[in-house]
């Protein structure tokens, strides 16, 4: 990354904090105030002095007993509430209306947590038979469709080291329960672009994720449904890919358009 600004001076005492976390919020991997402030140029203790406010607020947090900074809790809510609350929140949900216009199923707009894949917003479908998993419900990485298109996002290194901190809880006897098999599907997820989870969740339930990305292909969060197998199979939702990989990108320039 290029640095923000060429000049210190220029940059204003309110905007020091918010510089940080877009540094950090650029990286792929955690940071150390020294090399947050390689993109910024600032008095070094002025960054060390607000990294650690913004540690002690809950905005950012430690990796381990070092001293890389990675986004806390506050920080991922802060994200996921400007994306629920901004502007774009009608047009989104209007897109997810299409969707499962089409596909007849639930269909969900799903973002990556600490603790797991969270669903931040959905369309229910009209079929009085259908899998509640209500707007807020936090779903494991490891046997969704949309955790594992997460996790498949991740670089190789991240994600086997991801995988390997999980704990692989069978959830149906079809969850992976291995680091070896999860990442083997994984890489196969990364090649083909979109995720599918074979009742690995809940019994009777398939489902198939799409990334959101921006403009530089980040994960931002997934676009999936789900339904029970009475109605639809494995065969049937791959089919349906390119509709929601055609929404998908939809959303990216709903949400990165300068237009008004």
């Amino acid at each position: 990354m290029a640095p923000l600004m060429s000049d210190s001076d220029r940059i204003p005492t309110n905007l020091r904090t918010l510089l940080i976390l877009e540094v950090l919020g650029r990286s792929d991997t955690p940071m150390t105030a020294t090399e947050i402030n390689e993109h910024l140029a600032l008095p070094k203790q002025t960054v060390h002095r607000l990294c650690t406010t913004l540690e002690e607020e809950g905005f950012l947090a430690r990796q381990g007993n070092t001293k890389k900074y990675h986004v806390a809790r506050r920080l991922r809510e802060l994200g996921s509430g400007l994306l629920y609350n901004s502007r774009d929140h009608i047009a989104r949900r209007q897109i997810l209306l299409d969707v499962a216009a089409q596909v007849k199923e639930t269909v969900n707009y799903v973002i990556a947590e600490g603790s797991g894949m969270r669903y931040l917003d959905r369309v229910e479908t009209d079929w009085p038979f259908r899998i509640q998993l209500p707007i807020g419900t936090n779903v494991p990485f490891h046997c969704t469709a949309s955790g594992k298109c997460f996790l498949a996002s991740l670089s190789p290194k991240v994600r086997s080291n991801f995988v390997s901190a999980l704990t692989l809880t069978p959830m149906t006897s079809r969850t992976h329960t291995t680091p070896e098999t999860l990442l083997r599907e994984l890489r196969d997820i990364r090649k083909r672009g979109y995720a599918l989870d074979e009742e690995e969740f809940v019994d009777g339930m398939v489902a198939i994720a799409v990334p959101i990305t921006d403009h530089s292909g980040r994960f931002l969060g997934a676009l999936a449904f789900h339904g029970p197998t009475q109605r639809i199979s494995i065969e049937t939702a791959k089919d349906r890919k390119e509709l929601l990989q055609n929404a998908a990108l939809k959303l990216r320039h709903m949400l990165f358009s300068d237009e008004a």
